[in-house]
């Protein structure tokens, strides 16, 4: 297995479904999935090539995840994984996560990662496979995702469908 993908479709056009995955993770990103040894406040996505992408702890410690290695807003996003199976960053060390939003009807996007390279985790590549295809992987973190991405106004028109 050299990939996993994951898709989801979030109730925003894709500009909105874009900005709030690269300027606002640290809402949506789960907060368990961490690498530091305090939680994080924020999470970095500096938005450029070659930019930053790292989580900022609650103490101000900083934790490099990988980098930003294609920007096209608000299609297309590549980062460079760069934390190997032991959830450890390494600056040599590169697979590669594409996010692909997709315009569909109504102002819905599809969402569509692929999680590749993963070869190159050597033998752990299946085990770690096997781990961001899980629930508790890429799925949760769409899902997440997607649940923040909805614009205010289809927040407020479900909550009063509810009422």
């Amino acid at each position: 297995m050299s990939s996993v993908r994951s898709e989801v479709v979030v109730e925003a056009p894709a500009d909105r479904a874009f900005r709030v995955f690269t300027e606002k993770m640290e809402t949506w990103w789960p907060a368990t999935h961490h690498i530091a040894k305090v939680p994080f406040k924020n999470i970095i996505v500096e938005r450029r090539a070659n930019g930053r992408w790292a989580e900022i702890g609650t103490d101000g410690s900083e934790c490099n995840w990988g980098r930003v290695l294609v920007w096209d807003p608000p299609k297309r996003l590549v980062f460079a994984w760069q934390l190997t199976a032991n959830w450890q960053f390494d600056e040599n060390f590169v697979t590669e996560v594409e996010i692909n939003f997709t315009p569909m009807e109504a102002g819905k996007t599809r969402v569509a990662l692929e999680h590749r390279n993963l070869e190159r985790f050597g033998e752990n590549a299946e085990a770690f496979a096997k781990s961001i295809s899980s629930d508790g992987g890429w799925p949760l973190i769409l899902n997440s995702f997607a649940a923040v991405a909805v614009g205010r106004n289809q927040a407020m028109a479900a909550a009063s469908k509810e009422s």
